[in-house]
Formats: structure tokens, sequence, C-alpha cells
């Protein structure tokens, strides 16, 4: 047998020059599309600020729930996060990845854990048991604030770092 391989430059060296060139672009254009891939603020949707704060009732942190930020330009993007004791955070397409810049009508839905209908045995609720519980679940906070239109809460995300705490009252 002929001589032994010992590295990757040997068999580089072996190769035909047409087809090592046609292997460097090759690699080239991958590894530039894998940059590109890991940059993430190029996903079509743009720059994303981040966006958390706190949300009390009655002065109290709610303990549990889900905010949404609705865009008011009709082609803006929505954001929403999970209201864990009092605090949140925002989320667009990634996790906690922030908002769009805009303006935001804002709804909070807070309501109590119910197993009404999730007494399913080995395994998840159905979407049918799920939604089923969640409509008889009691609300923690008024209604008007799971409504876009009856919520009164309004939100501008600006171009940098964003902290907004909303008060929720009866």
């Amino acid at each position: 047998m002929g001589s032994r391989i010992k590295s990757i430059g040997d068999v580089y060296a072996m190769m035909p020059n047409e087809s090592r060139d046609f292997r460097i672009a090759l690699l080239l254009g991958v590894a530039g599309l894998l940059a590109m891939a890991g940059c993430g603020a190029d996903d079509g949707l743009g720059k994303r600020y981040p966006v958390s704060g706190t949300v009390q009732y009655k002065g109290q942190p709610l303990a549990a729930g889900n905010i949404s930020f609705i865009p008011e330009n009709a082609d803006g993007r929505g954001a929403s996060g999970m209201i864990d004791a009092g605090n949140y955070t925002l989320t667009t397409l990634n996790d906690r990845d922030g908002a769009l810049p805009g303006k935001y009508k804002v709804t909070i839905v807070a309501k109590e854990a119910s197993a009404v209908g999730l007494s399913k045995v080995g395994g998840a609720p159905s979407q049918q048991q799920a939604f089923l519980a969640n409509k008889a679940a009691k609300s923690l906070i008024p209604a008007k604030y799971s409504s876009a239109t009856s919520s009164g809460l309004n939100a501008e995300v600006k171009a940098e770092s964003n902290t907004l705490n909303f008060e929720l009252t009866d």
C-alpha cells in the first residue's frame, strides 16, 4: 500500500485543484450561512427591545396570569408573557426577546387553577377539556382587563430597555 494519511492536510494535498477550490467555496458558503442564522435579529421582524415589569391588583402582586401587548399598528407584531409573582417579561418570537418599538393595547388574564374537566386518566387533557376548564375557572381580576377594547391599558415600547408596570383596580 502507498503512503499513509496522517492528517486532513494529507487528504487536502491529494485532491485535484478544482475539487479543493469547490470544497473551500462550499465550506465558506456554509460557514457564512451559519453565521447569518446565528444573528437571530435578521428574522424579518426587526430589532426587539427588552420589556419587563410588574402587575399588581389592589396593591398586591398578581400571583399568576398572562399579559399580552396588541399592536395598535395593523401590521405590527404582538408580544406576550407569563406573569409570575407579579413579574413578567415579554416574548415576541424567541423566549424573552422583548417587543418591537411602538404603541400597544394591553390585556391581562388571570384565572384560578381549575380541575374542572381535567380528570382524564393517564395523560394530558384534551384541547376541549382544557378549554372548558379555562372557561369555568374563576377570574382573579375584573373581566374588562381581558379585552383590548375594554382594558384601558396602553403601553409604548421604546427603542431601549423598557420597564412597564401596571396597577389594576376594580
